[in-house]
């Protein structure tokens, strides 16, 4: 009796060691994918790269990083020039004119992991940002570097490590790419999809992050393009083990490099942890990144991607394209929406110094529902009242604040 006793306690200490030492191997892997999380993010938003605007020093100084960790994970060269592929932007004097101001060149960094399988998962993120804020910046002081946390060393550095931990799901082949030119329109991602370097019909779906760096308290992750498979609704669903509150779109169509890919008919999704106030601004640093909210994300990204082997026929969709719909408007409140609203109005997340909703009292927080006589129930509503003005038009707009409807008299400026 007394060895059955010492036997049983011998597999109990055992099996509590072990126990104890597979807790200890997932709080390894999870401490050391955060830690290089937060090594890259580091590095490529620091002020030696120069917020790594397209055809800078910077930039390549950030593809250059990119390389050497496709190097060092194994993956096989799939640019035109070992893992590069460049491309030319003609960038205009703003976004209202023709009028050319310069040709750039930007350059893709895109590797490849070949599993011999019929199907490639293509995971994209921008590394571009706007250097020192001479387009597209939404601030007002001094001539800055725009290093650009969130947006979008935060998506490159989940890129990387799928890259990282992707190598022993042998379920799929894996393309993985860097874009540049973003921010000025799409670019990369454009020219990559237009002269991919593998045959995109053999694309089962792309995942695509930008901005998903500052995942709040209540978890609220965006999810854009799950109309682009028949798939997608029950598979993000499935996969949610990490209890996110998604916010969901349908369009396959946005600001961001999916679009490119959806428009030669391959399955999306976009990942966006929402705009903030240091969106195009000096201040996107990377004290500010929740760096475990990015490591939940990358987690959910290889879930979704594990759990879709279960699913036999990964069917494209096409959708409503709601921005090649989007009305034309040359006048603008001066506000940057809140993306992960999904309720009535239009959400205000921030106010822009100087512009017409600061002058005039509209706050971050208001919900605007009515601009002049057009009724804003979303965010096309938004746009549509906007179209029907021009500066120096007055007009009225309505705001939900709380539980009370104020109606603000405004001038476009």
């Amino acid at each position: 009796m007394t060895k059955v006793i010492f036997l049983i306690m011998k597999k109990t200490i055992f099996y509590i060691l072990f126990l104890s030492i597979s807790s200890c191997n997932i709080d390894t892997d999870k401490d050391l994918i955060v830690n290089k999380m937060i090594d890259e993010v580091t590095y490529l938003s620091s002020d030696i790269l120069e917020g790594r605007a397209t055809g800078s020093d910077g930039e390549k100084l950030a593809a250059d990083f990119i390389q050497s960790k496709f190097k060092e994970y194994g993956l096989l060269e799939k640019g035109t020039d070992g893992y590069l592929q460049s491309f030319k932007a003609m960038i205009k004097e703003n976004p209202h004119t023709n009028t050319i101001k310069e040709e750039i060149t930007g350059t893709n960094v895109v590797g490849y992991i070949d599993n011999n399988q019929e199907e490639t998962i293509i995971i994209g993120a921008h590394y571009d940002h706007l250097g020192y804020g001479d387009f597209g910046s939404l601030y007002t002081g001094e001539r800055a570097i725009h290093n650009g946390a969130d947006d979008n060393s935060s998506g490159v550095s989940i890129l990387l490590n799928l890259a990282y931990s992707l190598k022993k799901n042998l379920e799929y082949n894996y393309l993985f790419i860097a874009f540049s030119g973003e921010e000025h329109g799409l670019y990369g991602s454009s020219y990559y999809a237009k002269n991919p370097t593998i045959d995109l019909s053999s694309s089962r779906f792309m995942l695509n992050f930008d901005m998903v760096g500052r995942l709040n308290e209540d978890k609220t992750l965006a999810i854009n393009g799950i109309g682009t498979s028949s798939s997608w609704d029950e598979l993000i669903k499935k996969s949610n083990s990490i209890n996110f509150k998604l916010t969901t779109t349908a369009s396959g169509v946005g600001p961001s490099d999916h679009t490119s890919f959806y428009l030669q008919d391959v399955p999306v999704l976009h990942f966006f942890t929402g705009q903030h106030e240091d969106y195009h601004r000096p201040s996107d640093d990377v004290e500010k990144i929740n760096f475990e909210g990015m490591y939940s994300i990358f987690k959910y990204a290889e879930t979704i991607i594990q759990n879709s082997t279960e699913i036999e026929d990964f069917d494209f969709v096409e959708t409503k394209s709601e921005s090649t719909t989007s009305p034309n408007f040359k006048v603008t409140l001066g506000v940057m929406p809140d993306y992960l609203y999904s309720g009535e109005g239009m959400r205000i997340d921030g106010i822009s110094k100087g512009r017409t909703a600061e002058k005039y009292g509209i706050q971050k927080g208001d919900i605007v529902i009515k601009i002049g006589e057009i009724e804003v129930p979303d965010m096309m509503g938004y746009m549509t009242g906007l179209s029907k003005h021009e500066k120096g038009d007055s007009t009225v707009v309505i705001v939900n604040r709380g539980n009370k409807k104020i109606k603000f008299p405004i001038v476009f400026q």
